[in-house]
């Protein structure tokens, strides 16, 4: 009976487990559980060989440059890294259909597809793009970004500010404020989570000037005509009531140039001045010849006509361009005649295609002079004349813009009532010219005679003018500031 216990106790199921192994049997165990092991792994990497090999040898191969996953910013063009492939070490990337689009104007997912076939075998792969916003929005201010004046005893009414996402637009109802001690906290986050936190100083001061505006910035008058005051408009950001003080006296029986101060004074101290112009203006002078030369200086022809006024003991007036040498400007305003100005280039497409263009060409003429003379010119003749519609091939309207602002800045221009024809290449002779001037002189009018100093019949008339005028009553004068205009009809 004991020996039945014991055998029973004995026996153990060899297949339940490697544990109830006694020593012997692990050992004769161990190497067969090894080979079966390595058997096993060189079959896997058999497999994985002749697998691979077979995709080598069957498929074309296919590889994509750069990362599988690619972010492309919002509304920004998505540039493709590219790809190549192969067959059996023939290159065949021109074989690969790329399929697939990317809407850079939505956020997303687009996937690309890169499909090669060669011998019947496929090859595919894809590539992610991913569409983000990676930009934080704007905060933009109406008001000075770095520090904010506030007027005194008011409050921040948070107004001053807009906030701009490239992707969700407008999101200024999304700024949150706060202000902290003396400092404004700007804070706003798009859709996708980009923020932007901008900070500013507060004052409660009043830096601003008050806006003040003269209606007419330059009156002109003749000599005796009653003068009154110009009416001007005045605001202010924190004071309703601003004070205007005006001072300067003009003299309307005096021929000259006054000016008028205004100024404008708020509640804290900031001042405003505006200067007015006014020019008292010669009477009229009917039966005077103004002799006007345009186009010059020129060598042989604009020093002999100075000769021939010095002779006869006449002055005239020169509209100078930028041609010519420096000495003959020099001597016709040592010789007590008017420099005026014309134009740099006369140029027509160039000076009238804007505003900017005729006095940027302007300035670059009246420096020269400014130079040579020492004093700032204030005449001047437009190219072609204040009626001319030529300019209307470059900029419509110029001529009515142009003739208000010289005066707004303080030049005046003449036309001309009498034509010489000298310009008219060469068609006239020197006595034709001369009887063009002579037959339209009248003592019943200012007479504002155009004649060229750079045309050599000019010079071969300009004595017989001047002669004719002088044994017939007419007396000749140089322009001043304060000549009375003689202007034509704006075209344009």
């Amino acid at each position: 009976m004991r020996n039945k216990k014991l055998l029973k106790h004995d026996y153990k199921p060899l297949h339940n487990s490697y544990s109830y192994l006694n020593a012997l049997q692990r050992k004769r165990v161990m190497p067969i559980r090894f080979r079966l092991f390595t058997i096993c792994v060189l079959f896997l990497v058999l497999g994985f060989t002749l697998l691979a090999s077979y995709q080598i040898l069957f498929f074309p191969r296919l590889k994509l440059n750069g990362s599988r996953v690619v972010e492309v910013e919002y509304k920004s063009k998505f540039k493709d890294p590219g790809y190549r492939s192969s067959y059996q070490g023939k290159d065949i990337s021109s074989q690969v259909k790329v399929s697939g689009k990317v809407d850079s104007s939505r956020l997303g997912s687009y996937p690309i597809t890169y499909q090669v076939t060669s011998h019947g075998m496929s090859t595919i792969k894809t590539r992610i793009v991913k569409v983000v916003d990676s930009k934080a929005p704007q905060i933009e201010f109406l008001t000075d970004n770095k520090e904010l004046y506030i007027c005194p005893d008011t409050k921040y009414l948070y107004d001053d500010y807009k906030a701009i996402d490239n992707y969700d637009g407008d999101i200024t109802d999304q700024v949150k404020v706060k202000e902290i001690g003396n400092v404004m906290k700007y804070q706003v986050k798009d859709s996708s989570g980009n923020q932007t936190v901008v900070e500013r100083k507060v004052l409660y001061k009043d830096i601003e000037k008050p806006s003040l505006t003269l209606d007419t910035p330059t009156i002109m008058l003749m000599k005796g005509e009653a003068f009154t005051d110009s009416t001007y408009q005045v605001k202010d950001n924190c004071s309703s009531h601003v004070k205007v003080s005006v001072s300067g006296n003009v003299d309307t029986n005096q021929v000259g140039k006054y000016e008028r101060v205004f100024k404008a004074k708020d509640d804290y101290g900031n001042v405003t001045k505006k200067i007015q112009k006014v020019i008292v203006m010669e009477p009229v002078k009917k039966g005077v010849i103004y002799l006007t030369f345009d186009d010059g200086p020129r060598s042989g022809t604009t020093d002999i006509i100075l000769n021939i006024l010095k002779e006869k003991g006449v002055k005239a007036t020169f509209f100078v361009t930028s041609s010519g040498p420096d000495d003959l400007i020099k001597r016709e305003f040592d010789e007590g005649h008017s420099i005026g100005l014309h134009t740099a280039s006369h140029n027509y497409s160039s000076i009238y295609s804007s505003s900017d263009a005729y006095f940027d060409d302007l300035k670059i003429v009246s420096d020269r002079v400014e130079r040579i003379t020492g004093q700032k010119p204030s005449l001047l003749r437009f190219p072609g004349g204040s009626s001319n519609t030529i300019s209307k091939h470059y900029s419509v309207g110029i001529m009515s813009y142009l003739t208000k602002e010289v005066l707004n800045r303080g030049y005046r221009y003449y036309d001309w009532n009498i034509d010489s024809r000298d310009a008219e290449g060469g068609r006239f002779s020197a006595s034709q010219i001369a009887s063009f001037v002579t037959s339209k002189l009248s003592h019943d009018k200012v007479n504002m005679v155009l004649m060229h100093d750079v045309k050599v019949t000019t010079k071969d008339a300009l004595a017989s003018i001047i002669d004719y005028g002088l044994a017939n009553g007419y007396s000749f004068e140089a322009i001043t500031p304060y000549t009375d205009m003689v202007v034509q009809r704006v075209n344009n």
